[in-house]
């Protein structure tokens, strides 16, 4: 009986890793509405916990206490973290988790490259016992290629957490960075092609320091506006590497877990990049807000609370248009709570999305679904842009560059050719601020300028509780 279960057992495992797969995908592509999301958080779970226990029933698995160990405190500590970590600071949590899976796959390698070392030889000799002890050198490619952008995420994401956080608040340049970023890379590669031709274990230290460098050099003189890209560039960056060191460990779970990962984060950082009107070597290589573009004429006029609520109360229609500073002060239930009297009065309300709003893609649709606001007034930039211009009240939260005429106006402006909401077109529009400072993307905003324009200043919950006493006068 025991030796059939060992010769079937193979069958399962890989028969275990496609339902897994199965389950990833179609994880994936129900996360793809907002309706199915978190079924779809749910059926990608439920495949990595199958990948996950299965993986304990490979043949020579070593260290099961140091796995268990490991496994039992990350899963308690993730939930804890999990459980407290407020809503708007869900980019920097998913930029560290994503790094925490560069930084893993990136040590994969190294550990594959020092047993690389008394293995390859041993290997093409013929004299290795087991699939896991034999180390190809087609192997030892990938566990390189694994290291670097691994490192490179790993290093790279940290540093994204600390813009986001607001750790780190300028961007960190110098002369000739991008040469000498270019000379870092290129030795890196060097190291690794020398590695195919000596295993040497202060090569592969070097290798691997050069890599985490290099992450650090990469993202260092990125600002903030770019974040968005940079953290679904460096998910695709970390999915390629779990790829890579799969094929190492001769993995399938990994293998497709990782190609999943990488293919959809290169697809999301495409489609942000084209939604700032950004090349992904423009994001790597050079700073948005380099420029100012033209001078702005005029001055912001202020609106009071009640007069804002008057204009919405007797509106056809309200297009709100939330931003990061909505995610800030928490504002999306009173939100929520000032949209439902305006329904109540007969107005037509909508929400409008853009893809990079907030610090993440997705910012802005997690938080209006936690204040329960119905998936049927939430709209993309793309359908909604074509009906500022029978608006009677665009209303503005804490958004500042996505809102920003002199994407279309202004060939010297730094997002010149930006897609961007047209509250510009609206009637009438009403932004809610903090104070007169300009945005993420350090650029002025021309909107807050303009004739039909009102500005309401405070913080966001603060705000809109005065707008929902002015609606209540009303």
């Amino acid at each position: 009986m025991i030796d059939l279960i060992q010769d079937y057992l193979p069958y399962f495992i890989k028969a275990a890793y496609f339902v897994a797969a199965i389950l990833f995908i179609t994880g994936l592509r129900r996360m793809s509405k907002p309706g199915t999301a978190r079924g779809g958080i749910v059926w990608a779970g439920i495949g990595m916990l199958l990948a996950t226990l299965v993986t304990f029933l490979l043949p020579d698995m070593g260290n099961m206490v140091l796995m268990l160990t490991a496994l039992v405190s990350s899963t308690i500590l993730a939930w804890v973290i999990g459980r407290k970590v407020a809503m708007t600071d869900i980019p920097q949590m998913v930029a560290l988790y994503n790094g925490m899976g560069g930084g893993s796959a990136a040590l994969i390698g190294m550990i594959a490259l020092f047993n690389g070392m008394d293995h390859v030889a041993a290997c093409e000799a013929g004299l290795a016992v087991g699939t896991h002890d034999c180390i190809s050198g087609v192997a030892l490619w990938f566990a390189m290629a694994g290291v670097l952008i691994g490192g490179v995420s790993f290093t790279g994401s940290l540093i994204a957490f600390g813009k986001l956080q607001g750790w780190i608040d300028k961007r960190y340049a110098f002369p000739g960075q991008q040469i000498f970023n270019a000379g870092v890379a290129l030795v890196t590669i060097g190291l690794g092609v020398y590695l195919t031709v000596d295993m040497n274990p202060t090569v592969i230290w070097v290798f691997f320091g050069l890599s985490l460098l290099l992450g650090l050099l990469m993202t260092l003189p990125i600002g903030g506006a770019d974040m968005p890209v940079v953290i679904s560039l460096y998910n695709a960056f970390t999915g390629l590497a779990v790829s890579f060191e799969g094929f190492v460990l001769q993995n399938e779970a990994m293998i497709i877990a990782g190609m999943l990962v990488g293919a959809a984060g290169t697809l999301l950082t495409t489609l942000m990049a084209k939604a700032m009107n950004r090349k992904i070597t423009a994001v790597l290589f050079k700073t948005m807000g380099a420029g100012s573009g033209d001078a702005i004429a005029g001055e912001m006029k202020e609106i009071q609370a009640q007069d804002a609520a008057i204009q919405m109360a007797f509106a056809d229609r309200v297009i709100i248009v939330p931003g990061y500073g909505m995610a800030v002060a928490q504002a999306q239930h009173k939100l929520w709570e000032m949209t439902e009297m305006l329904l109540e009065r007969g107005v037509d309300v909508k929400f409008a999305i853009h893809p990079v709003a907030g610090r993440m893609p997705g910012h802005m649709n997690v938080l209006l679904a936690e204040a329960g606001v119905p998936y049927d007034l939430i709209e993309d930039m793309e359908d909604i842009n074509s009906q500022f211009h029978h608006t009677d009240v665009a209303l503005v939260i804490g958004a500042n560059d996505v809102v920003n005429p002199v994407a279309k106006t202004d060939p010297q402006s730094p997002i010149y050719g930006m897609p961007i909401l047209h509250v510009d077109e609206a009637k009438n529009s009403i932004v809610i601020k903090r104070g007169k400072g300009t945005g993420f993307a350090g650029i002025q905003n021309a909107l807050f300028f303009a004739d039909n324009n009102r500005m309401l200043y405070g913080d966001a919950q603060e705000a809109i509780s005065r707008l929902i006493q002015g609606l209540k006068a009303v």
